[in-house]
């Protein structure tokens, strides 16, 4: 099968607007031992991309310092972490029998070998992403996901939101027949924490506003809150028991409605990242705050294996050419969708 000498990528050259989304021609990356190469059959948009790309994510110490994921970034750098495509090269030491077969990207890079590693880095971010016509990646990052019912457009969707979804979900021990809040739940991620809860036999509660309201629905929330009436009281009246686990943001206001022993697992900062609550909310009750950066390995395994089953049911937003990465980028900010934008190379 091989690849062509040049591809087609979207790169940063620094940190700005949409206008610093540069199209280039560039070299094809040759995979290098342990690595394999992968054609990019799809690439899915993350507020990753917009907050690497604005240098938004501060540092220890220094909030507004311009910034990536975890520190600063090498330039040139071609963004995009969530890949689905096909291996077409693979490196010294690496199987070829993937050779041919369609796989998802696990985008993290690990602290460590093992099955319960932290990300430190991210595809797209540390390394050079799928806004491009191929990508090289570590043989032990690609799943094979070639007998999953689900498009390319659609596995793409998975790596960072559903991981991140699912990283959420495993730390906050969601089980079945607890009742969960997810915040946000119209965006990439909320969207997948409704259907993997759902999945996991949880009630779910959703908050939204206006026009997404029904989609929100659709996607599987057994209750979906209005975002523009009062939050607690439409709690209260939905989940009299209480909430076993808060996914989002809304501390101050729902803490107080955490089950005794709840858990209020955070993993963006999309509300803000400066955060008030009482205390004695939190120490009384037993409750738990918790960080969920992405997801491990194993998370990632356990996604693959509803990938491949199709238990999940991804929501496809809008489909963008790769030429058009800065408009798509663009419709990502303005979150007026529903679901995930995708790229086709």
């Amino acid at each position: 099968m091989g690849a062509p000498e040049t591809m087609r990528a979207v790169r940063i050259a620094e940190h700005g607007g949409p206008e610093v989304l540069e199209p280039a021609e560039v070299a094809v990356p040759v995979p290098q031992a342990g690595e394999v190469l992968v054609e990019v059959g799809a690439v899915a948009l993350n507020n990753t991309d917009l907050w690497t790309r604005e240098g938004a994510y501060g540092r220890p110490g220094d909030p507004k310092a311009l910034s990536g994921w975890r520190g600063p970034i090498g330039f040139p750098r071609i963004q995009g972490a969530d890949v689905a495509g096909r291996v077409v090269a693979v490196g010294a030491g690496v199987d070829g029998g993937l050779t041919g077969r369609r796989v998802v990207v696990d985008p993290a890079i690990y602290d460590g070998d093992g099955p319960d590693a932290n990300p430190v880095g991210l595809m797209g971010s540390e390394r050079d992403g799928g806004y491009a016509e191929y990508v090289t990646a570590p043989a032990t990052r690609v799943h094979d996901v070639t007998e999953s019912p689900l498009t390319d457009d659609q596995l793409a969707t998975l790596p960072t939101a559903y991981g991140t979804a699912l990283g959420m979900i495993e730390r906050g021990r969601l089980t079945r027949g607890e009742t969960v809040l997810v915040s946000g739940a119209s965006g990439g991620v909320g969207i997948a924490l409704i259907q993997i809860a759902r999945a996991r036999g949880a009630k779910v509660l959703a908050i939204s506003s206006g026009p997404k309201i029904g989609a929100v629905r659709d996607a599987g929330a057994h209750e979906v809150l209005d975002r523009a009436r009062d939050i607690p009281e439409q709690i209260r009246a939905a989940a009299p028991e209480g909430i076993d686990v808060v996914a989002g943001d809304l501390v101050g206001e729902v803490l107080p409605l955490l089950r005794e022993g709840g858990r209020w697992v955070v993993a963006g900062a999309l509300g803000g990242y400066d955060v008030t609550f009482d205390v004695r909310r939190l120490y009384l009750h037993n409750a738990q705050v918790i960080g969920s950066a992405m997801h491990t390995p194993t998370h990632f395994g356990l996604l693959m294996d509803l990938a491949r089953r199709g238990e999940i049911q991804p929501v496809i937003a809008a489909r963008f050419p790769l030429d058009q990465a800065a408009e798509a980028q663009e419709e990502l900010a303005r979150r007026g969708h529903v679901g995930k934008i995708v790229m086709r190379p």
